[in-house]
């Protein structure tokens, strides 16, 4: 595909790319297309890649095509327009393509780049642990140095779909005489070698995209450790930031999507509302909210393509976004009203069981990618200025 060089083009080409495809791979998927489906959601991820789009800001030397933030961004905000779902192999294209390109070696790159790009390979992330989630720096896993690399013991939870996962890339302590935030190696694991043991974990929704995953004497090659060893912790803060400008924007565009859906509600169905009026009132709230995240998302946009690091203003976009999301979908529900009865099986209101899903996986977004009581203290601390509390 030949990419125009001005953003108005490349918006209008991208649109009707995936308005005529994404059309025509529903159609052509054998059961009715479920954008939940996992299986789905890997194969458009496919098609895309076949279609070179993927590696969309890498350079060209590894298939990239070396496109600017702007367009990245257009292309993510079109692509959640569309409808299209969200692939499940966000961690490998997203966070460590990005953070090989920009850490790895000359082998590493040419060993797991192509991988990546026509999504045979897909990663999991291994960061959280039982007792070291939004308090990552207190990780235990070890990896303990070898002749030849290091053996890796550990346990890592709420690892996103690491059940169908090739690699994963795991933060584990290799000195542990070191301070917390040092002394932790970032290393790159084969997912299919003995001593890895993956348990799904069933969510509220009935799927089980987040695992639990056990290294118990796990060999790692030397040749796997990715930068230099105990400097893993400078290169997690390095990962966490390539995706800014670009990630909240799916989540935005399906915000303002079920906002607008909820909008034919609003004065039709007041169930469980004191009045019509009441009922306006929240949903102009909500729309607030969607304006003002908007805002922010454009600015953490404009940041990033001036080069400016990055700051803590995420951290008030993450809260806004994760419990605005759980509000507006708790008033769909109620809107609803006993149509949220009807919503299993799923093709008897196929609208209701969207939302119901959505209200029900919506109760990790104040938890998943850092709590909100995280969040508001790197709100108290780095905005506000706030003493840290005792």
């Amino acid at each position: 595909m030949n990419f125009p060089s001005s953003n108005e083009a490349f918006r209008s080409l991208i649109r009707a790319w995936l308005s005529e495809h994404y059309a025509s791979f529903t159609q052509q998927w054998p059961t009715p297309a479920d954008p939940r489906d996992l299986d789905f959601r890997r194969a458009w991820e496919n098609h895309l890649c076949a279609h070179q789009l993927s590696g969309l800001g890498w350079p060209k030397e590894y298939g990239g095509q070396e496109l600017d933030l702007a367009k990245q961004a257009i292309f993510h905000e079109e692509h959640a327009l569309c409808g299209a779902p969200l692939g499940i192999n966000l961690i490998g294209h997203g966070i460590l393509a990005p953070t090989l390109l920009h850490f790895g070696s000359q082998d590493q790159k040419q060993e797991f780049l192509p991988g990546i790009l026509s999504n045979q390979t897909i990663w999991c992330q291994g960061y959280s642990e039982p007792a070291a989630g939004s308090d990552l720096a207190s990780l235990r896993t070890r990896a303990i140095k070898t002749s030849d690399g290091y053996l890796l013991n550990g346990h890592k939870i709420w690892t996103s779909f690491a059940d169908r996962a090739d690699w994963c890339f795991v933060l584990a302590r290799t000195d542990p005489a070191q301070a917390r935030h040092r002394g932790i190696s970032f290393l790159l694991v084969n997912m299919h070698q003995p001593g890895v043991r993956v348990e799904p974990i069933r969510q509220l929704t009935g799927e089980a995209e987040f695992c639990e995953v056990f290294f118990e004497d796990v060999k790692v090659e030397a040749r796997y450790l990715l930068g230099e060893e105990n400097q893993g912790w400078r290169i997690a803060m390095a990962a966490a930031s390539f995706e800014r400008g670009t990630y909240f924007l799916p989540r935005l565009v399906r915000f303002q999507q079920e906002l607008n859906n909820i909008k034919k509600w609003v004065g039709t169905n007041t169930t469980n509302t004191n009045s019509t009026a009441a009922a306006r009132q929240r949903w102009a709230r909500l729309a607030v909210d969607s304006y003002v995240l908007k805002l922010k998302s454009q600015r953490a946009l404009t940041a990033a393509i001036s080069g400016a690091p990055p700051g803590p203003e995420g951290s008030s976009t993450k809260v806004q976004w994760s419990e605005s999301h759980q509000s507006l979908l708790e008033f769909a529900l109620e809107l609803l009203g006993e149509k949220v009865c009807q919503a299993i099986p799923y093709d008897q209101d196929q609208e209701a069981a969207q939302f119901v899903h959505a209200y029900l996986w919506s109760k990790a977004e104040t938890i998943l990618a850092g709590t909100s009581e995280i969040q508001r203290n790197i709100i108290a601390e780095k905005i506000l200025g706030l003493p840290k509390g005792a």
